[in-house]
């Protein structure tokens, strides 16, 4: 058995909301004004259906709501009905088909259209227009004017001209509902305050504020088998100015240890500019990971471990100054950014996760022999070094260097230049570079990738070539 509570129109959905869980657990939200109540099981504490509407529409009434109540043994009849009907209107299970045969075609409208209203209140009260359903036109050159004539038809007839929209609407006119009652599970916060009795200033004695609230919220987190995806900090500070701070994590966590030093550790480079009187922490929840480990590889860090050790390597180094670093498409040498670290999975070991990628590019840029046989790699220094460079007819014969370990020698083969440019459109003049590439193979044996700066005539040794 269900009931339709269908509420004026500017009524506040959340006191209509508040008004229906007084009474059932079990709730589902067809429209902004409109909520249908599973009454299975409540009779024994209400009484009979007759009763738990009047208690309804009191509750209701008292919380400064008018409202339509429909009772029946299914939603659709008890939508229906209450978009027709004002009142208290209650029907026996079983006699839904009946009850509704009676009904405007339009009503049906409501089910393809949640916004719509189809009380004959609206037809008074709202002046615009509104386009008609193709399926609702349809069946009025039919000569249909109501649920039961629609209800009547063979459904075979039905299915043939209208397909399966018309069997679906045919099944709302007899009152039978298209799906379970699918319940509107409410918005859980996960957030802890304190108010201080006095105003705390510097880090020590906020990290045991944090930790009385931390631990609650990791229950909380465990009770629902959640994990926290954003850490918020929020400390009101005397002076009425609130300093926030979100923490974006690598992976679900609860455990209050790891958030209570991730949170010291963000504020210890982000400190407050005032003692604190007020101290809010909440996450964004996250269903909780799943954890499967493998027999054949070796155990990795936990993420909680993981989170600790970069924050303290940030808050050492300073921000965007730790992670993994990447290449970036571009013409720029040496051009990287960095991205928050993350440990490899398992799979990535054989070459089927993210950082066999270079592999999968250059097998499609080289072919299949060139991506299963030996490849070419250039070893970069981290600062190109200043080298002497013989020059004849424009082509590098001999290249020096005062570097220990590159000896240098005459040029035995070479390939190049590539000429490269860029950077001029940027006001930072350390971006621009224009520059000649060579790889040259010297007497000693070793390649080489050198490059002359067009605009100083200077040489540096790039990197070597394994």
């Amino acid at each position: 058995m269900f009931a339709d509570v269908y509420a004026a129109q500017g009524s506040s959905f959340e006191t209509l909301l508040s008004v229906a869980r007084d009474f059932s657990p079990r709730i589902e939200r067809c429209s902004p004004d409109e909520v249908v109540l599973d009454l299975t099981g409540l009779t024994r504490l209400f009484g009979d259906a007759k009763t738990i509407a009047d208690q309804l529409r009191r509750t209701a009434a008292d919380r400064g709501l008018c409202v339509r109540i429909a009772i029946a043994g299914t939603r659709t009849a008890a939508r229906l009905l209450a978009r027709d009907r004002v009142g208290i209107t209650i029907v026996e299970t079983g006699d839904e088909a009946r009850a509704v045969e009676s009904l405007r075609l339009e009503l049906l409208e409501i089910f393809a259209d949640p916004q719509i209203d189809e009380s004959p209140r609206a037809h008074t009260s709202n002046p615009e227009p509104r386009i008609p359903n193709p399926v609702t036109i349809t069946l009025r050159r039919w000569g249909l004017r109501t649920l039961g004539d629609l209800a009547a038809l063979p459904a075979d007839d039905v299915a043939t001209r209208l397909g399966q929209t018309g069997v679906a609407w045919q099944r709302l006119a007899r009152g039978e509902d298209p799906a379970p009652l699918v319940p509107s599970v409410p918005e859980e916060r996960f957030e802890q305050a304190l108010d201080l009795e006095w105003p705390i200033d510097g880090l020590e004695p906020l990290s045991f504020v944090l930790a009385r609230l931390m631990e609650p919220l990791s229950a909380h987190l465990e009770r629902r088998d959640r994990g926290a995806a954003v850490l918020h900090i929020r400390l009101h500070l005397v002076t009425r100015e609130v300093h926030e701070r979100s923490l974006q994590l690598p992976a679900p966590m609860r455990d209050a240890r790891t958030l209570r030093t991730l949170a010291l550790l963000d504020l210890e480079s982000h400190p407050p500019s005032a003692a604190i009187d007020r101290v809010v922490v909440a996450v964004d929840p996250t269903p909780g990971r799943v954890i499967q480990f493998s027999l054949l590889t070796r155990p990795l860090p936990s993420p909680e471990q993981l989170s600790t050790l970069m924050a303290r390597l940030t808050a050492l180094m300073g921000e965007g100054r730790c992670g993994s670093a990447i290449t970036v498409d571009s013409w720029e040498p040496g051009a990287f950014e960095m991205t928050p670290f993350s440990l490899r999975d398992s799979r990535d070991v054989h070459g089927h996760g993210p950082q066999s990628l270079r592999d999968t590019e250059n097998k499609n840029c080289l072919g299949d022999i060139a991506a299963s046989g030996p490849r070419l790699a250039i070893r970069r220094f981290r600062f190109p070094i200043p080298a002497r460079v013989r020059v004849d007819l424009g082509i590098p014969v001999r290249v020096t260097s005062d570097r220990r370990g590159i000896s240098g020698g005459k040029v035995e083969t070479y390939a190049g230049p590539w000429r490269t440019s860029g950077g001029w459109w940027v006001e930072d003049t350390k971006k621009y570079w224009e520059r000649d590439e060579w790889d040259v193979t010297l007497s000693d044996g070793a390649t080489y990738r050198v490059f002359r700066e067009r605009d100083t005539d200077a040489w540096f040794i790039e990197g070597v070539v394994d």
